[in-house]
């Protein structure tokens, strides 16, 4: 299983390519991901790559942990697994409703 570690901080511009750029520096890389808002199709400063193994992974955490990229201090550490969310909305019955 691939060792999944978040980046944050990241410059709005930085492509995924540029994050892969960055980390293969330090190991094998199997994919790496800029989360982009789906409402402005903008970065959202942060991302996240896999590694094939925890050793390169850890390696690469420290090594990139509060260095610069365009400026900006990355947050780099061990991703954490993605909290459940409470599914669906309310509904509701919307519009006026009847008076008596």
């Amino acid at each position: 299983m691939a060792f999944k570690i978040y980046v944050g901080g990241l410059p709005y511009e930085t492509s995924e390519a540029e994050l892969t750029d960055l980390f293969v520096q330090h190991g094998n890389v199997e994919s790496a991901k800029v989360i982009i808002d789906k409402y402005t199709g903008r970065s959202r400063g942060f991302g996240f790559v896999e590694m094939p193994s925890e050793e390169e992974g850890k390696a690469a955490i420290t090594a990139l942990n509060g260095s610069q990229l365009g400026g900006r201090t990355l947050t780099v550490n061990e991703a954490r697994p993605q909290e459940a969310r409470p599914g669906g909305g309310g509904g509701g019955r919307g519009g006026k409703r009847d008076r008596w």
